[in-house]
């Protein structure tokens, strides 16, 4: 049930982290892959690591300030691919910066990249998921827009939030052309951006608070991200799958 060969998937911010280790789930479940990133040789790296899983894969350089491009993405990872059948909304900007240095040019571009550009691109995949009565669209949240981020600012906090209701309202009216839409959200996960944004020490106090005493894996993020894209959470729509070693129960 959770076997995606002969599925295709976009996965924004796919080219390192989190995002790659997502990307190498579901290339490892079978699925062709199309990853979307601004650096060029990122893309090419996560590409022949995801190549050497034996699926199709290719990189879509782009800029997620450009609307026109954001729209564009879908279609062309469907014609490169064949198809399209997963969308993963990874990519996110995860400012730090404390409230009341906040500009509002940095605010608006958190709204943009991780509130907008999940939804342009869900908007833009609904065509190609509709004709085939298929669709799987997973949103990246986090257990900020739960609650309130450990290491994240308002705007990250108050951007997460927001795809939680993007996910729900896109659930409802989507559902009944086969295409299910859900979120996750990670709590603290091991990658380099986590270590960028806190020290050592930090992460290994905050760590030891959990009731599963550890930072997460962008792969254990994977499985439910293969879970949610597989035809097994057919019945599954609007929901929100929490992955947080119990830092937070609801």
């Amino acid at each position: 049930m959770f076997d995606l060969k002969g599925k295709a998937a976009l996965v924004t911010g796919g080219n390192g982290g989190i995002g790659l280790g997502m990307a190498k789930g579901l290339a490892q479940a079978g699925a062709a892959i199309a990853i979307a990133g601004r650096d060029a040789q990122k893309n090419a790296d996560a590409v022949a690591q995801l190549t050497a899983l034996g699926v199709k894969a290719i990189a879509i350089k782009v800029d997620l300030k450009d609307e026109k491009a954001c729209r564009a993405m879908p279609g062309e990872a469907a014609e490169q691919l064949g198809r399209l059948d997963i969308l993963i909304n990874n990519a996110a900007l995860p400012f730090t910066t404390r409230f009341e240095k906040i500009t509002p040019d940095e605010w608006r571009r958190a709204v943009e990249i991780n509130l907008t550009v999940p939804f342009l691109l869900t908007q833009a995949a609904v065509p190609a998921m509709k004709a085939q009565r298929y669709g799987r669209i997973v949103n990246i949240s986090s257990t900020a827009g739960r609650m309130v981020s450990t290491l994240g600012g308002a705007h990250y906090t108050a951007t997460k939030t927001g795809l939680l209701g993007l996910t729900r309202a896109s659930a409802k009216e989507l559902g009944v052309y086969g295409i299910t839409v859900n979120a996750i959200t990670p709590g603290m996960i091991d990658t380099e951006l986590t270590r960028e944004s806190a020290s050592h020490e930090l992460l290994e106090r905050i760590a030891k608070s959990y009731p599963i005493p550890r930072l997460g894996t962008a792969l254990e993020v994977a499985d439910v991200i293969c879970f949610a894209a597989s035809e097994a959470a057919g019945y599954i729509t609007g929901a929100t799958f929490d992955i947080n070693g119990g830092d937070l129960m609801m």
